[in-house]
């Protein structure tokens, strides 16, 4: 019986790969001059953490740098960022969950002030029980700890939810926690969320073949 939904952030509840792909772009102009290809943020970027990403980045930088770095990066992209829209179909999912009291989480690899800024751009920011954001936790996603922390939060069992992502390291986490992964394909092809573990890739969250899951697991 379903009873818990967990949702990443960025790229799931709404689409805002292009939105960090511009702030990246500026900060790394700023900082040596280098250009970021829309191929290498979907391979290198997307949907990974910043302590280990921007340590890959900025190598010759020292732990201070990066730090000044990243939050350099988050606070472009929250000024890029003033008003998101929520990906079809995500409020009347949300509405479904609150008249079946469905536990909802968000789990995101996003530092808490870009979590909470996003949510409250998009008029979510009271609609779920819980935001967990890796750099809280001991290790971010791909490692399943986000998620598996997530079901602890909501007191529900793996095989009790449904877990939705758009990004590889996003999918490999709710995957590896047990967790039935529906992939939103608004980075990734479906074919690279199915590899990843994805169960059922979708366009977005009125798709038929996601009401269909959900009617059967309730």
């Amino acid at each position: 019986m379903l009873t818990a939904l967990l949702f990443d952030l960025d790229g799931t509840l709404t689409d805002t790969d292009t939105l960090h792909l511009q702030a990246f772009r500026q900060l790394l102009r700023e900082h040596d001059g280098r250009e970021l290809s829309q191929a290498q943020f979907e391979a290198q970027v997307s949907g990974r953490a910043n302590g280990e990403l921007f340590a890959e980045l900025f190598a010759g930088a020292s732990a201070e740098q990066r730090q000044a770095l990243a939050e350099r990066k988050e606070a472009l992209f929250r000024s890029l960022s003033p008003c998101l829209e929520p990906l079809p179909g995500l409020l009347h999912l949300l509405e479904h969950a609150q008249a079946h009291a469905l536990g909802v989480c968000v789990v995101t690899n996003a530092p808490r002030l870009n979590a909470e800024h996003m949510l409250n751009a998009m008029g979510l920011g009271q609609r779920f029980e819980h935001v967990l954001v890796a750099d809280e936790l001991a290790r971010p996603k791909p490692d399943p700890l986000p998620y598996l922390t997530g079901l602890q939060r909501l007191g529900a069992e793996a095989a009790q939810a449904l877990a939705f992502e758009d990004s590889l390291p996003g999918v490999t986490a709710a995957h590896g926690a047990g967790i039935f992964t529906v992939g939103v394909a608004t980075t990734q092809t479906p074919a690279r969320l199915r590899a990843a573990g994805a169960g059922l890739e979708i366009e977005d969250f009125n798709d038929p073949a996601l009401w269909a899951l959900i009617g059967a697991r309730q």
